[in-house]
């Protein structure tokens, strides 16, 4: 999946984000990540926001941290989180455009992070550990990779890993209009509005029927561990 569908999402979304209508009901991985991730924060002095998307969430997690640095790969992305930046006056965060998968390193110093966050980013951040300080920590959430994770982890000694997953949460729409627009959000997905995908959309509404209404499972996992 290269770069040309997050530039797409941003320009049609106005960000990493779906621009559907929906409600969560149940125990959100989401949610459990974000406020543990808040209350972590006052313990770290320097922190990276690993493919920080539009910035809004590096934005929010900027309140209660020192300073926060995020970097993405995706200039329309950074854009729009440049803006949000500019509009919102705080002055404890700022943006970097880079990738953790080029062959090119990332342009931080060895061991400049307290604490690096990975909210849906890439998981390659796992193998830039020089540029978190020995007893640092590295944190995250995603929805697929688990064991990519956690062999990175390992493979790059990483110690106290831990691997929670939350897989009770339901995302509920009110009408397929919405549900369509949502798994259209979904990284790598195709628009599933257009014609040549109508058959397979029609499946994906017939599997996700609750009650009358298309509901998606939100499957997460919540990932810890400490630099040694």
């Amino acid at each position: 999946m290269g770069m040309e569908w997050y530039d797409m999402i941003a320009k049609r979304n106005g960000g990493y984000k779906p621009n559907a209508i929906f409600t969560v009901e149940g125990l959100s991985g989401e949610y459990i990540f974000e406020e543990r991730l808040s209350k972590m924060l006052a313990d770290y002095e320097s922190v990276l926001d690993a493919g920080c998307g539009h910035g809004e969430f590096t934005i929010q997690m900027g309140r209660y941290t020192k300073h926060v640095i995020g970097f993405d790969n995706s200039k329309e992305l950074l854009k729009i989180a440049e803006s949000i930046l500019e509009k919102s006056k705080v002055k404890n965060v700022s943006f970097v455009y880079s990738s953790s998968k080029g062959e090119q390193p990332l342009p931080f110093e060895d061991e400049q992070f307290d604490l690096i966050y990975n909210r849906r980013g890439p998981t390659s951040i796992i193998n830039h550990s020089r540029i978190l300080r020995s007893g640092g920590t590295i944190f995250g959430i995603h929805s697929a990779e688990m064991e990519k994770v956690k062999e990175l982890l390992e493979k790059n000694k990483f110690s106290n890993i831990e691997i929670e997953v939350f897989d009770k949460a339901m995302v509920c729409f009110p009408n397929e209009d919405e549900f369509v627009k949502y798994i259209s959000s979904i990284p790598g997905s195709p628009d599933y509005s257009l014609p040549e995908y109508e058959e397979e959309l029609q499946t994906k509404i017939s599997e996700s029927l609750i009650n009358g209404k298309p509901s998606l499972k939100q499957w997460r996992y919540i990932w810890k561990a400490v630099k040694p």
